[in-house]
């Protein structure tokens, strides 16, 4: 009876002393695999909520709160103007600016074409109730103004809105023609009737091409087209404006042709005062001072 239960108590003590050899390995492979997780999770890029389209959208077409959803994106590489929520109590809506707030039935349009999971950008949209056009690109306090064009002073149709420009005037100067760089770095918001950046069709030769600029820059450029011909020159990265300072651009045809012309010099001639007398019937010239 003693060998029996002699047997059983070694045959329990060796099962106990597996059982806590497999626990303490099992925990040693849980703290391994939770030290593991965290170094991946500490070494993982931060994911931040970005607002996108959920269908294709094109120039000018509305879409509400149900045409958008948010995804994940690393932070840091957001596109700037991107929307990180699609609702928000209207309370909240100017610190959290979402794309609709929650008391928001009217639709926005889009400002370009969007393709599916594209981030929706603030400046590329209206507001809401807005429809696309004129108005949805104008900047604040700004004005529109049109100028004639024809396919050899547009850039040969090669404009799109959004295009930054430079604008020469040709008239004429005294007797001579003369051309001048008479505004610079300036915006284009519709060409012919179209304010769409995104034209996918053949080039379209300009008629009109419709400018933004102060009241200032109008009136400029409006007594400029009344007075000669004007001309765009396309500008890259954004356009840039005059320098103060800057050498000013103007050119008339002399100059084009190194024509210099000499400067005619008028010499007084010097003014020499006589006195004639009768001298026993000859006439006496003398030299006198002129008073």
């Amino acid at each position: 009876m003693r060998l029996v239960f002699g047997l059983v108590l070694i045959v329990g003590l060796g099962l106990a002393g597996f059982a806590v050899y497999m626990a303490q390995g099992l925990i040693e492979k849980n703290q391994r695999e939770r030290d593991l997780l965290l170094a991946a999770q500490s070494r993982a890029t931060k994911l931040v909520d970005v607002v996108v389209v959920k269908r294709h959208l094109d120039y000018g077409q509305r879409f509400t709160a149900a045409d958008l959803e948010t995804v994940k994106w690393e932070e840091g590489k957001v596109p700037e103007a991107a929307f990180a929520l699609v609702t928000a109590p209207a309370a909240e809506a100017e610190e959290k600016k979402p794309v609709f707030a929650d008391n928001e039935s009217r639709p926005r349009a889009a400002l370009r074409s969007y393709e599916p999971f594209e981030p929706l950008l603030a400046t590329k949209v209206t507001a809401p109730g807005i429809d696309a056009g004129i108005m949805s690109s104008l900047s604040a306090g700004m004005s529109a103004f049109s100028i004639n064009v024809d396919v050899s002073t547009a850039v040969a149709g090669f404009l799109r809105p959004g295009n930054y420009v430079d604008i020469y005037w040709t008239g004429r100067v005294g007797d001579s023609e003369t051309t001048k760089l008479i505004d610079s770095g300036v915006r284009l918001i519709a060409i012919n009737q179209s304010s769409d950046a995104d034209r996918t069709e053949e080039t379209i030769i300009a008629r009109t091409v419709t400018i933004e600029g102060s009241r200032q820059r109008v009136a400029s450029l409006a007594l400029a087209q009344q007075t000669g011909k004007l001309s765009l020159s396309l500008v890259g990265d954004g356009g840039t404006a005059a320098v103060a300072g800057e050498a000013p651009v103007e050119i008339n045809r002399d100059t084009l042709l190194g024509i210099q012309k000499q400067e005619v010099v008028q010499v007084e001639e010097e003014k020499i005062c006589t006195i004639r007398t009768n001298k026993g019937g000859e006439i006496v010239e003398t030299v006198i001072p002129c008073k």
